[in-house]
């Protein structure tokens, strides 16, 4: 890695679970790319959140930071928008305190970054008793987790395997060439600090859970910043966990469609001739 590299924030939303966060933070810890920081996004949790990120930030070879917010229901957006105003990277990755990440998951990011460009990722889904082992155990090895990766996969505690030992490198072919719903995870979502600002963050009127991530995704692509796949680099290991509270996604999703709707109306009455 090159010394005058941009920097990257790391960007980990988290919300009253900390013995995931401690996983998170133990892979983060463990990166081969040192040129990052670490900004934990904390949605309101308790006091054994900050005593989790303190203990990291403690024995850390790179800068661990807390932005807090008091807790009034699930508020994504504003805290990652805080987090935003205090990274110091060019570059910022996205990824949530339930994801575990492969130790060259900052050297692949930084391989795919471009500018006017953003990454989203995907994940690798652990299964509930692998999870459950992780958690209990309250430490992370990658080495021991690749030594029964092949076993993990045939028991069903991890959804797939090659995005463990496959690396795929960046070209032309990961680009989109138009806004596409699927495959769009803010667990693991990448840009630069600037287009994130251009477009004002992530949009805080959505409250509660679904569709933050997509709008923000929608609307950095409407400004022209061009969507690339992570997949085959970039995968995160996803700690099983009960469904999230979706009374509100019906909500967020249609204001998502209806900006979009409107994006297309625009777009076709600019390309209709003015025959006036």
């Amino acid at each position: 890695m090159i010394a005058d590299a941009p920097l990257i924030s790391v960007i980990v939303t988290t919300y009253n679970w900390p013995e995931a966060l401690s996983l998170t933070l133990q892979s983060l810890i463990g990166q081969t790319d040192r040129r990052f920081e670490v900004i934990v996004a904390d949605d309101g949790s308790g006091p054994a959140t900050a005593e989790v990120v303190c203990a990291s930030a403690k024995s850390a070879p790179i800068p661990i930071l807390h932005v807090w917010q008091e807790d009034i229901g699930f508020r994504r957006s504003a805290i990652i928008n805080k987090a935003v105003a205090e990274a110091r990277g060019d570059y910022l990755v996205f990824v949530d305190g339930d994801c575990i990440l492969q130790p060259d998951f900052v050297t692949q990011h930084r391989e795919l970054s471009q500018p006017n460009h953003l990454v989203t990722g995907s994940r690798i889904l652990l299964g509930r008793k692998l999870s459950g082992m992780l958690l209990a155990e309250g430490r992370w090895s990658y080495r021991a987790f690749l030594r029964s990766a092949l076993w993990y996969r045939l028991t069903g505690d991890i959804s797939k395997i090659a995005g463990i030992f496959v690396r795929l490198p960046p070209s032309r072919f990961r680009d989109y060439r138009s806004f596409v719903w699927r495959r769009i995870k803010g667990c693991n979502l990448a840009c630069w600090k600037a287009d994130a600002l251009a477009i004002g963050g992530f949009d805080e009127s959505f409250f509660g859970w679904g569709s933050e991530d997509i709008d923000f995704v929608f609307r950095l692509q409407e400004k022209g910043v061009v969507r690339r796949s992570g997949t085959w680099a970039t995968e995160v290991l996803h700690i099983w966990h009960a469904p999230p509270d979706s009374s509100r996604a019906e909500g967020n999703e249609k204001v998502v469609r209806e900006r979009i709707e409107a994006a297309c109306r625009r777009s076709r009455a600019d390309q209709t001739p003015n025959w006036a």
